[in-house]
């Protein structure tokens, strides 16, 4: 029998979004992240700051030290939830398993999913649309992607190079189309799809994909969305995964391609964990086998945006951040050009009145900052047209 109790340790690039959920769920977060931001602080019951990148060496000893040291202060704990940045570490899954129960997918199944060959092959013999994907030069490379495996956000990838792609990347060829995303609820046998997702970029020169934001709902036509649970209703069955997940689309007109199957709660959980049940419970009810009934959709529309640094800033100084500000970094705290500053949320009737009011926020919360980051959304959510990764 697992051990009983309300805490639950939690693993992410950043926790803050994890622990807000579980919060929701009335549970208590225990939180090792790498941020360690002002939001994630006041949610969590317990916070280590991690060092280092997961994956291997300091940052994956850095990590099982700092949960080690989380679950003995917790005491009995449900499980650990893992977020981003575990997608290209399955052997750092595994130890965390070796310790700790997982409540989500196993290291096994994220390892298949996230290994792009495995995955093609997986969609050739499923007859799911999924772009060509390879290992080595391509005679067209204006037509082909570079991507890592295992990567997230939008900010790994990058147009294909004229020569064959570097140790540890892969290409896959473009294809058209908005970046839609399905949003599921899996135990490892059956599914039930939360939502559809519309995502947009922040591109930059060197990052043209860099994830922005999402919206829920997504308009995703009926026969694109019909047509997807299926083809993750196979791979669900197929891999064994559970938990929170979320298959990246590229949807044109009926037309669709699978490009990533994030096997983890994703970026869009702010806008999902709105529906009558608390998500995260019944992630880990899922991750128990415990599927549940549907959940009902909400009766509006929101969105999340995450905005980035513009410039370095050698201290962020104190700020009354507005409710709707997520993520908030620590009075004192630098901030390099590039990294993720906050994120903002808003609501709406539908999905462009939430977009509507998310500019006027951006707005708002640009004028705390003056010229330290970019503010203004993109106009489409065809911003990360072929490319989406959250």
């Amino acid at each position: 029998m697992p051990p009983q109790g309300d805490a639950v340790l939690i693993a992410a690039q950043s926790g803050r979004a994890l622990a807000a959920a579980a919060r929701r769920a009335g549970l208590r977060p225990f939180v090792a992240d790498l941020f360690g931001d002002a939001d994630t602080l006041a949610l969590a019951a317990s916070h280590r700051l991690v060092s280092g990148r997961f994956g291997a060496g300091p940052g994956a000893r850095s990590l099982l030290a700092a949960l080690d040291d989380l679950a003995r202060e917790a005491g009995p704990v449900l499980g650990v939830v893992l977020g981003s940045g575990f997608e290209g570490a399955p052997a750092l899954m595994a130890a965390i398993a070796a310790r700790h129960r997982l409540l989500g997918a196993a290291p096994d199944c994220v390892r298949r999913l996230k290994d792009p060959l495995h995955l093609a092959g997986l969609c050739a013999r499923l007859a799911i649309p999924h772009p060509p994907v390879s290992l080595a030069s391509v005679p067209d490379p204006a037509s082909w992607l570079l991507k890592r495996p295992g990567g997230s956000g939008g900010g790994h990838i990058r147009p294909a190079p004229a020569g064959p792609p570097p140790a540890g990347a892969y290409l896959q060829r473009r294809v058209p189309g908005r970046a839609l995303s399905l949003n599921i609820l899996a135990d490892g046998r059956d599914l039930r799809v939360l939502a559809a997702t519309a995502q947009w970029a922040a591109p930059t020169r060197a990052r043209p994909f860099r994830y922005a934001g999402a919206v829920d709902p997504g308009d995703m036509p009926a026969g694109v969305h019909a047509a997807a649970a299926r083809a993750l209703a196979a791979l669900v069955a197929e891999t064994g995964l559970c938990g929170l997940a979320s298959a990246d689309l590229a949807v044109d007109g009926t037309g669709w391609w699978l490009l990533e199957v994030n096997p983890r709660p994703g970026a869009t959980l702010d806008v999902l964990d709105r529906r009558g049940a608390p998500l995260l419970a019944r992630h880990i009810a899922a991750a128990s086998g415990h599927l549940g009934p549907d959940l009902a959709p909400p009766a509006d529309a929101a969105a999340t945006q995450i905005c980035y640094a513009d410039r370095t800033l050698a201290a962020v100084p104190p700020l009354a951040w507005p409710d709707f500000v997520m993520d908030r970094p620590r009075a004192g705290s630098r901030l390099v050009a590039g990294a993720p500053v906050c994120t903002v949320y808003a609501a709406g009737r539908d999905a462009a009145a939430a977009r509507r009011a998310l500019r006027s926020r951006l707005a708002a919360v640009g004028a705390l900052l003056p010229g330290a980051f970019l503010a203004a959304d993109d106009a489409s959510p065809a911003g990360m047209r072929g490319a989406a990764a959250c």
